[in-house]
């Protein structure tokens, strides 16, 4: 339901994140499923944006869904919970992947039913571990914010630890919903132990008798499925949903960018009217270029299935990069948008050591995660191009590390890859300064000297770096371009083959035709490459 023109707002979340002067604020929500985040649902007066006459990017146009990132993920367990697939066998949730079936419930009527439903994504980050016990000797190591449900609903672990004081939480004695085995089955039964139809109960073995917290932060894991939900060592779970352009807000460009997302709820309706405008020459569009549009809150709002279908109907060619696996379950409507307009598609990988990815990227989707996701568009008979990027001077670039990641990359399928450095724009080189200081202190100084002027890494690093890279991406086949140059901080650079549709419109709106015609302010403040997604860094 929406109000337009009116303010509805949780009185729990407080007037610190109410943005009151919002232009098309409808309400400000604060959803269960996103422990700490804060959503404000806006209606959009335009969404096709202008990208600055300046800029070298070979695009004209961007469509940016959100604003903020929602990538960060809370509700987690550690990566060895064993999870129940749909074929009765169980599989360590670290090892899920985009495409699994597993099972999940559903309301059949008044009951609560087991029914097998798919992975949608797949990510890790590191959190406090807490420890839930069960009777019959299940040990639950998860985060404080995660939940479960029981006998009268979803609960978090812990009550005001980790997560806002007050909401529902476990106590000893509260009994858990699930299957009542934790084990696997043995082979021989897996045939017979179809639970789909079946009602969800409890047990005696499931009810909690301790939660504690341990002293320590581990890497957890968590998925998205068509349920939200999934079986976790025998007990139904509940799963999430997957910088600078804040400050526009009154927001900052950190914390608030991470907790803090503007969603514009109307982008479709919108953009279908813009592109049915007779001066709309379809010229392509590109998104992805600010904050990633299958971050995890598009599991919620379902905003990119009637954007690709406006842009597909008016026979205008798109591009999206992203890091979020949840683009998987729009591969159809992206094969479908194919047959009538060019399509490009990117994903951003940074780096391949999955430690360093879960402390510098917590809650974004795994390295593993993202390659399985550029196999199934390549799978789907969609191209599909790499940004490496970006690369992290003295952390991420040894010749080691950029040859094994790029040999993931060919080995997925990618048509082509491009190599980028880190940037360091205002609201970005503060937050990416604080972290260096906090992992890797000894770096600062030499950090401080490769970007003494500016956003950029100093020109013999980016010279040193493509002197390097270049025999490494032809090792791999991936030295093809798409002959469109303008990349972010180097306007002769390529973007990889298969990223942008495979030629731009030759002619050009005049900037009254679509929207106010106004500089994209976020485009202009971010630069491609996952957007402000990618690390929260570009």
């Amino acid at each position: 339901m929406r109000w337009a023109g009116q303010e509805v707002i949780d009185d729990q979340i407080g007037a610190d994140v109410v943005l009151p002067g919002m232009r098309g604020l409808l309400r400000t929500v604060r959803p269960p499923e996103f422990a700490g985040m804060v959503f404000h649902e806006v209606e959009a007066r335009s969404a096709l944006n202008k990208v600055p006459g300046g800029s070298s990017m070979p695009f004209t146009w961007t469509v940016n869904p959100y604003r903020g990132c929602s990538h960060a993920c809370t509700y987690c367990l550690v990566g060895e919970t064993p999870v129940l697939l749909a074929d009765g066998r169980t599989r360590p949730l670290a090892d899920l992947r985009v495409g699994d079936d597993v099972y999940g419930t559903r309301w059949v009527g008044s009951r609560r039913c087991y029914v097998a439903t798919k992975v949608e994504a797949h990510w890790s980050t590191r959190r406090r571990a807490f420890r839930v016990t069960l009777a019959d000797g299940t040990g639950l190591v998860c985060s404080g914010d995660h939940r479960f449900l029981t006998d009268q609903g979803w609960k978090h672990v812990t009550g005001g630890v980790d997560g806002r004081p007050g909401r529902p939480h476990l106590s000893r004695g509260d009994p858990l919903m699930g299957t009542r085995v934790s084990a696997p089955a043995p082979t021989a039964l897996r045939r017979h132990r179809c639970i789909a139809g079946d009602v969800v109960e409890g047990g005696a073995g499931l009810r909690v008798v301790a939660v504690e917290r341990l002293d320590m932060e581990l890497p957890m894991f968590d998925i998205t499925t068509g349920t939200g939900d999934f079986i976790a060592d025998g007990v139904v779970s509940h799963n999430c949903f997957a910088r600078n352009t804040h400050t526009y807000l009154d927001l900052d460009a950190g914390h608030d960018f991470d907790r803090q997302v503007v969603v514009k709820v109307n982008v479709a309706r919108v953009l279908e009217r813009e592109l049915r405008k007779p001066k709309w020459r379809r010229e392509p569009v590109a998104m992805g270029t600010n904050t990633d549009p299958y971050q995890r809150a598009e599991g919620r709002y379902k905003l990119m299935p009637g954007v690709i279908g406006a842009l597909a109907r008016s026979g205008t060619p798109f591009s999206v990069l992203t890091k979020g696996t949840l683009l998987s379950r729009d591969l159809p409507e992206l094969v479908a948008a194919s047959a009538e307009v060019k399509v490009g598609l990117g994903v951003s990988i940074a780096l391949a050591d999955r430690e360093l990815q879960s402390r510098l990227e917590p809650g974004t989707p795994s390295p593993a995660a993202r390659l399985e996701l550029v196999r199934r568009i390549t799978d789907a008979g969609l191209r599909c191009g790499v940004m490496v990027a970006p690369v992290l001077p003295l952390l991420t670039d040894s010749d080691e590390a950029l040859d094994a990641l790029l040999a993931s990359v060919a080995e997925a399928g990618a048509t082509g890859a491009t190599v980028l450095a880190l940037h360091l724009r205002p609201g970005t080189r503060e937050w990416f300064m604080a972290w260096l200081a906090r992992e890797y202190p000894a770096l600062v100084e030499p950090y401080g000297r490769l970007y003494s002027r500016g956003a950029y890494v100093d020109r013999r690093y980016r010279d040193a770096l493509a002197a390097r890279v270049a025999p490494l991406l032809r090792r791999h086949g991936l030295l093809r371009s798409a002959a469109q140059r303008g990349l972010p901080g180097d306007p002769e650079g390529s973007w990889p083959r298969g990223s942008l549709p495979d030629r731009r419109a030759e002619t050009r709106t005049p900037d009254a035709a679509v929207g106010t015609g106004t500089p994209d302010p976020d485009t202009s403040e971010h630069t491609v490459g996952g957007g402000g997604e990618q690390l929260r860094l570009l």
